[in-house]
C-alpha cells in the first residue's frame, strides 16, 4: 500500500515521540527502496553520499540538485525522508526561507538545518544561527505542512572537545523552535547522555562516532534517534574499490560476492507507484 506525503509526515512525527530508532542514510533510489525493503521505519538522506555518486565531494551540489534528489527519494519510498539539507542553500534568513520552501515541495517529512557558512569555512556564530533558525521555522510553520525541523551543529566535528559549546548552541536551538537537535561528533556516553537531558523534552538525533556501541544502549542513553551519515555509502565504495583493484590485478573471484541479479530485480520489482497527494 503506498503512503501519502501527509501520511509519511505523520509517522515521521510519531516515531519521535518515544523509543529509540535508526534512520540509514541511503544516496539514490535504488539505495533508499532496498532500506525499506529491509524493513527501517524511517530513512534520512546523506549529503555527502548523494555528492559522491554525482562525482563531486561533500557541499559541491547546488540546490537544484539536491532538490531533485530529494524529490526522488521521496517518490521512491512509502517511509518518511528526513533531508540532510546542510546549510540551506543560503547565507542570509530570507535565502533559507526560500528554500526550506522549496524542500517542503519535494515530499520530505523532515529536514536539517546546520550551523556551518560554507562560503567561508567557519560556523555561524550562536546569534547568526539562531536568526537563520527561525526562518525555516517561519517558512515550516506558514506553509501548514507537519514537517520536522532539525537544528544542527557542526562544532563537534571541528573542535571534538566543544562539548559546553554544543550543548550550549542546541539548548537554544530547542528554544527557538526545533523538533530535534543534532550535533553530530557526540561519542562519549558521558557526553551524549548530557546532551540528552540539556535538549529534554526535545529529541536528540546521534551520529554513530563508535561502531561497537549498540543500538540497544543507545536507546538506554535516551537517545530518540540515530543516523550513519554517508558511512553506508562509504562501506559500499569500499567494497566497489577493493573488487576493481582485485579485478585490475587479474582475479574475478570477488564477483563470487555478488548479490544475485534475480533477487535484486525482486526486490526493486515489488514497490509500487509511490503517491505524492
Amino acid at each position: 500500500m503506498s503512503a501519502t506525503t501527509a501520511e509519511k509526515r505523520t509517522q515521521f512525527r510519531t516515531l519521535h515521540e518515544s523509543g529509540c530508532f535508526v534512520l540509514p542514510n541511503p544516496w539514490d533510489a535504488g539505495s533508499a527502496r532496498m532500506f525499506q525493503h529491509l524493513g527501517f521505519a524511517a530513512l534520512a538522506s546523506t549529503s555527502s553520499g548523494y555528492a559522491w555518486t554525482t562525482g563531486r565531494p561533500d557541499y559541491a551540489v547546488t540546490r537544484d540538485d539536491m532538490l531533485s534528489h530529494l524529490s526522488t527519494l521521496s517518490g521512491a519510498v512509502d517511509v518518511p525522508i528526513n533531508a540532510d539539507f546542510q546549510s540551506g542553500f543560503a547565507v542570509d534568513p530570507d535565502g533559507v526561507a526560500a528554500s526550506v520552501r522549496l524542500a517542503i515541495g519535494t515530499g520530505v517529512a523532515g529536514l536539517s538545518i546546520e550551523d556551518r557558512d560554507i562560503e567561508n569555512a567557519r560556523l555561524y556564530d550562536k546569534c547568526t544561527a539562531l536568526e537563520r533558525l527561525r526562518a525555516a521555522r517561519h517558512a515550516i510553520d506558514q506553509s501548514r505542512e507537519n514537517v520536522l525541523l532539525v537544528a544542527r551543529t557542526e562544532i563537534l566535528l571541528d573542535e571534538p572537545g566543544a562539548l559546553s559549546a554544543a550543548i550550549d548552541k542546541l539548548v537554544a536551538f530547542a528554544n527557538t523552535g526545533a523538533d530535534c537537535l543534532y550535533a553530530p561528533g557526540v561519542k562519549k556516553r558521558e557526553d551524549i547522555r548530557a546532551m540528552v537531558r540539556a535538549v529534554a523534552p526535545k529529541p536528540l538525533n546521534v551520529l554513530i562516532m563508535d561502531p561497537s556501541m549498540p543500538l540497544a544502549e543507545m536507546a538506554e542513553l535516551g537517545v530518540r534517534r540515530v543516523s550513519v551519515g554517508g558511512s553506508l555509502a562509504r562501506v559500499g565504495w569500499a567494497a566497489t574499490v577493493a573488487g576493481a583493484r582485485s579485478i585490475k590485478d587479474g582475479s574475478f573471484e570477488v564477483l563470487a560476492n555478488a548479490m544475485a541479479g534475480s533477487d535484486l530485480n525482486g526486490i526493486f520489482g515489488a514497490f509500487p507507484t509511490v503517491s505524492r497527494s
